[in-house]
């Protein structure tokens, strides 16, 4: 009897089994779907591209020239030629005078794949090349600028006191990342999306977000590691994505400023990544940390009640300094720990048991700094912050008003043996409110006594000082972005931007990168999309989704990594994207809402609403799913069949 019981019992589990798969092939199969659009991620349309850049049978004399090969950086080009030994390479792209002139040196080789750098839009420019003792000059004419780019609309520059490094910006409203000589002409830009910080990393490389979000409004899914062609050579992707800022360690590694999504709140998480394997080897979580109702500014939210705005880590220290923008609070943490050391601020409406982390100012001509940015400590040891100077108190009756407000680099000297705090330097406060940025904006230490000051969001609407941001900012809205260069408290260089822009840094053209093709390489993951219910479906029929398709501007669409799903519905609509195989149903939910901004530092990525309801985006990860999923959604309870499947 047990024998019979136990047959009967696997002869049902294999109906089951055949069953499902029959199910399974019946849905994918005999109901025409088609695969989801794939999206070709950069880096593969990269990898094609590579395949086209010959060097058989080009020579000195006759090279193969490639202007902005990679499509994403129309002023650069790929000189490429072959010698018949090895042959050091000299290029000069020629400027306007000698400080906009660029020279570099390659090293020796045979094979020879030359980036050339800095050329004027809209010309045909002149470039040098000289190879043992011989020179030829090979023309390269270049496209006009996109109609929407930012030129100056003033620039003073002392050339006797600077060299030919380009100022690189990032936008924070209209612009693009780009690059300014000193006589404020553009020589270099990119044309995909690439916020937050800009810099060079040791290997020579630049390290710049994505273009792709993770989760609105700004946080993208990692950085590139490209170099100035607009060569990828990593994409580096994390779960909480990356926002503001960046910290590259001796030992490679990357401190983010990333998210907890999980917990509710946002930019109170930093992360260190593994460079080699993408793995995030330790996290630093504020809300374990601080108090979150503590310290509140005007723009303190309990959605975003930290707004991390800077990582800079200190080996002399072995610490991490943080900008907390919405707590007015500067603050630094032992690395090894994660323990708060200090905080610096106004120590007005936070709790008795963080006063003891508070400094007492000591000297003359002493401010706090306000909704700060760019915290870093300085190789002497003092930290050094743009202070926007929001409102100037925690006490809303004696707030300043925009009018009578001004932003600063400042620079305090600390000691945390007696926990005392001097002034050291400033710049700015003479400048007065034309001189004021409510949000974004930095600061960068470039040698002792030789600084840059970068006023970057200052906001005016119909003609007056405003404490918005541009993207709160209503009625007749002006930006300005102000860039100054200091040497020893004289003013060298100012370049201003009708926009606003979020960071700026001073970089030689070239660095020590070396060319080479292929080794693009993805490292890290998104993570896994959580399921919100599973459940077994013997049969899926559904209404054709293509009622509604158009009406709810509704897209699927594959990336590398994950499906995008993008539609709008009205607030309080009940949405659910499913996918299907094998008999199973995963469900995820769509919210319906919009973030609770309050201090938006860049506002390209804002939501659209309007009286057909608000354009809303869901993400499902690759992690944890494999093979064909063919796609439902489900709209107040009434299922709708895609006739599309995803492969994961």
């Amino acid at each position: 009897m047990k024998k019979r019981k136990r047959l009967i019992g696997i002869i049902l589990l294999v109906v089951v089994v055949l069953l499902l798969l029959l199910y399974a092939f019946l849905d994918l199969f005999s109901q025409n779907k088609t695969e989801t659009e794939n999206i070709v991620s950069m880096i593969d349309e990269q990898i094609l591209i590579e395949k086209d850049l010959k060097i058989e049978g080009y020579t000195f004399d006759e090279p193969n020239v490639i202007l902005n090969p990679y499509g994403n950086s129309p002023l650069t080009a790929l000189v490429i030629f072959e010698t018949e030994e090895d042959e050091e390479v000299e290029v000069t792209i020629k400027g306007k005078d000698k400080n906009s002139t660029f020279t570099h040196t390659f090293t020796k080789a045979k094979e020879h794949y030359l980036p050339i750098y800095g050329l004027y839009a809209n010309y045909e420019n002149e470039v040098t090349i000289k190879v043992n003792g011989k020179e030829k000059i090979i023309k390269i004419k270049t496209d006009a600028l996109p109609d929407n780019m930012i030129l100056p609309t003033s620039v003073k520059a002392d050339k006797t006191k600077l060299s030919n490094d380009l100022y690189f910006y990032t936008p924070s409203s209209v612009g693009y990342t780009v690059a300014y000589d000193i006589n404020g002409d553009v020589r270099w830009y990119l044309t995909n999306y690439a916020l937050w910080k800009i810099d060079r990393l040791k290997n020579g490389n630049l390290l710049v977000s994505t273009e792709r979000l993770v989760n609105s409004p700004y946080y993208m899914t990692g950085m590139y590691e490209m170099t100035l062609l607009g060569k990828i050579v990593h994409e580096y992707s994390l779960p909480g994505g990356y926002h503001h800022d960046y910290f590259e360690m001796e030992n490679g590694n990357f401190l983010i400023a990333s998210d907890n999504f999980s917990s509710g709140t946002v930019e109170d998480y930093v992360v260190e990544m593994d460079r080699e394997t993408g793995e995030i080897v330790k996290t630093f979580d504020l809300t374990k940390i601080l108090n979150k109702e503590d310290g509140k500014s005007e723009n303190w939210s309990q959605y975003d009640w930290f707004h991390n705005n800077s990582v800079w880590y200190d080996k002399n220290t072995n610490s991490i300094t943080l900008s907390g923008r919405h707590q007015d609070a500067v603050i630094n943490l032992d690395y090894e720990t994660g323990n708060l050391n200090w905080i610096i601020g106004d120590s007005t409406n936070w709790s008795e048991e963080y006063q003891k982390y508070f400094f007492t100012p000591v000297g003359d001509n002493f401010e706090w700094q306000w909704s700060q940015h760019a915290a870093m400590i300085t190789p002497e040891g003092y930290v050094f912050i743009l202070d926007n100077g929001n409102n100037k108190s925690k006490i809303e009756s004696e707030y300043v008003p925009a009018s009578q407000s001004y932003t600063r680099g400042v620079m305090y000297k600390i000691d945390t043996d007696t926990m005392t705090i001097e002034q050291v330097w400033e710049y700015g406060k003479e400048r007065g409110s034309s001189f004021y940025s409510p949000y974004i904006s930095d600061v960068d230490y470039l040698d002792k006594n030789h600084y840059i000051v970068h006023s970057g969001g200052i906001v005016s609407v119909d003609g007056e000082p405003s404490n918005q941001p541009a993207g709160f900012a209503t009625g007749e809205v002006s930006l300005t972005s102000d860039t100054v260069e200091l040497l020893n408290d004289k003013v060298i260089f100012e370049i201003k931007l009708p926009t606003n822009n979020y960071r700026v840094e001073k970089m030689s053209l070239y660095g020590n990168e070396e060319f080479s093709l292929g080794g693009q390489e993805r490292i890290g993951s998104l993570g896994k999309t959580e399921v919100d219910n599973t459940f077994v479906s013997f049969g899926v029929g559904a209404k054709d989704y293509n009622e509604i398709k158009d009406s709810h501007k509704i897209s699927l669409s594959k990336e590398v990594d994950r499906l995008v799903f993008k539609g709008q519905f009205l607030r309080g609509t009940d949405v659910q994207l499913l996918l299907y195989k094998n008999g199973l149903m995963k469900s995820y939910d769509v919210p319906i809402s919009k973030k609770p901004y309050t201090a938006l530092c860049v506002d390209v990525f804002t939501e659209e609403e309007d009286e057909n309801g608000l354009m809303v985006t869901k993400y499902i990860n690759n992690e944890g799913l494999s093979g064909n999923y063919s796609i439902y959604l489900k709209i107040d309870g009434i299922l709708y069949n895609t006739k599309q499947y995803v492969r994961f």
